[in-house]
Parts: structure tokens; sequence; C-alpha cells
């Protein structure tokens, strides 16, 4: 039995023609899950791929946000998202922001085509993995910053 996963798929600009084709490669991998993306990686990817393809704003302009806030709505579960990590981003705040979300609420990540493809080639991708929740308890902050 295959789990049904809600990927969000993300490249910067310089990184949008290798996950274009990372994802051409795993087309028939990626066919059987909810697909997301951000504005213009979204638009490439539905058209090379002929899959649907839910499309957030672009990146600049809220998209990474918007997958934040579906995975913290527990709405995305794994993110391949291929940054450059040469190339500054006028929205570095937001990508930062993403990565944080996703590494608090303990989804799979990917950052580059050696990491996407141990993720979708693991027994577990396709296997119903349970991922641990954060503790959503209050944390007393105050207690964990207060001198001994």
């Amino acid at each position: 039995m295959t789990t049904t996963r809600n990927i969000a798929l993300v490249a910067h600009d310089h990184k949008k023609a290798e996950l274009l084709e990372w994802a051409r490669f795993n087309r028939d991998s990626l066919a059987p899950h909810r697909l997301y993306a951000t504005g213009t990686t979204g638009s490439m990817l539905a058209d090379a791929l002929d899959l649907d393809v839910h499309r957030f704003l672009s990146g600049p302009v809220g998209g990474d946000q918007q997958i934040g806030a579906a995975i913290a709505e527990g709405r995305i579960d794994t993110l391949i998202f291929f940054w450059d990590p040469l190339e500054p981003q006028p929205h570095d705040p937001d990508v930062k922001a993403l990565l944080r979300l996703g590494a608090l609420w303990n989804i799979t990540i990917a950052s580059n085509v050696a990491t996407a493809d141990h993720v979708i080639s693991s027994p577990l991708f396709a296997a119903g993995y349970e991922r641990r929740m954060p503790d959503q308890a209050p944390r007393d902050w105050q207690a964990l910053t207060a001198p001994e």
C-alpha cells in the first residue's frame, strides 16, 4: 500500500532547471502524490510533467510563506527545496522561515538532488511513515534563559 504524500516543490531561479530535470526523472514516483509549488516553478512542473500542481504565489511575493503556513497546518509533509546557496535572495528571511518551519514540524526536507534521490527512493517514502510531531505545550522561556 502506498501512502499519498503532500509534496511541496520549490526552486530558486538558478535551480529551476535542476528541479525540473529531477522531477521529470521521478515523474512516475511523484504522480500518485499531491504536488504543491510556488508560482513559476509550479507552472513549469505542471507543463513538463502533465500532472496537477497546486500553485501558491511566487516565493518572493509570499509563496514561501504560504508553503510555511501549509506545513504548520499539517497540509505538507515533504519539502523538496532546491535553494541556491551562492545567490543572495531578496526574500531570504522567508526562505529561512520556511526551512525553520519544516524542521520544527519534522517534515522530510531535501535541499539538493542527492538528498531528494535518497528521499524518493526510500521504502519509507511509499510506506506509512509516522513522523513525530513537536510538543505543542507552551514553553517556559524565562526558565530556559534564566541564569543559574
